[in-house]
Order: structure tokens, then C-alpha cells, then sequence
């Protein structure tokens, strides 16, 4: 089970709905929410412990950062693999899900927005197997 959930996403309303799915599963106490990618990834790196089990809902097109910036910094960074990502994005782009290849380590689903609870649950009940 994750201990930490980071929603990272330039439009806070996409935050908020993403929250609210997190609270209806009982797990708002996990959740930290940031608009600027660069706040999230400093977080991670000073966390008291970096292997904790994290998800990181992460978006591709963000103005400070893109995704794949923070992926990049992730592994130029060797991030424990603890830290998962699903990037939910408006994109649909076949380059971008090639893009997300590159970050298997971390990269487990390419998400549409927007992200629907029943997705979410069915992803965290095959992540608790």
C-alpha cells in the first residue's frame, strides 16, 4: 500500500478532483498536491525516507516542467523504483506514450484524462497484489 500520494498537475482543479477520489477511498491523510513540478520533486528528494512507497500522479504538459523533465530528473537522480508514476494527461499522442517507455522504471499506466475513480481502485487493488 502506498504511505505517500503526490498529485502533480499545473491545473489545481484537476488536483482537487484527483483528492477527492483519494478521500472517497479513505487515503486523504497520504495525499500532497502541487502545481509546480519542481515543489514535488524537491519534496521527494528531502523526504526522511526516500524509499517509502509512493504514487505519483504526474501530468505531461506543464509550463514549469513537463513529465518527462521530472522523470528525466528521477533517473538522472536514481530515485528508488518505490516511487511509482502514472501520468494521467489530456495527451493522446503516440509519441508521448512512446516518450513514457523510456521511464519504465517508474511509469506503470498512461492515463487519459480525466482520471476515473474505478480506474484508480482497480489500479490500486492490482499494485496490492
Amino acid at each position: 500500500m502506498y504511505k505517500e500520494i503526490y498529485l502533480v498537475d499545473d491545473e489545481d482543479l484537476v488536483n482537487t478532483v484527483n483528492a477527492i477520489h483519494f478521500r472517497r477511498m479513505g487515503m486523504e491523510d497520504r495525499v500532497k498536491s502541487f502545481t509546480n513540478p519542481e515543489l514535488a520533486l524537491d519534496n521527494l528528494r528531502f523526504r526522511d525516507d526516500p524509499k517509502v512507497k509512493t504514487l505519483i500522479l504526474l501530468d505531461i504538459n506543464m509550463p514549469e516542467m513537463s513529465g518527462f523533465e521530472f522523470l528525466e530528473f528521477m533517473m538522472l537522480e536514481d530515485f528508488p523504483e518505490s516511487n511509482e508514476v502514472l501520468l494521467v494527461t489530456s495527451s493522446e499522442s503516440d509519441a508521448d506514450k512512446e516518450e513514457a517507455e523510456k521511464y519504465e522504471k517508474y511509469v506503470k499506466e498512461f492515463i487519459t484524462k480525466p482520471l476515473k475513480i474505478g480506474h484508480l481502485e482497480d489500479y490500486l487493488q492490482s499494485a496490492n497484489k
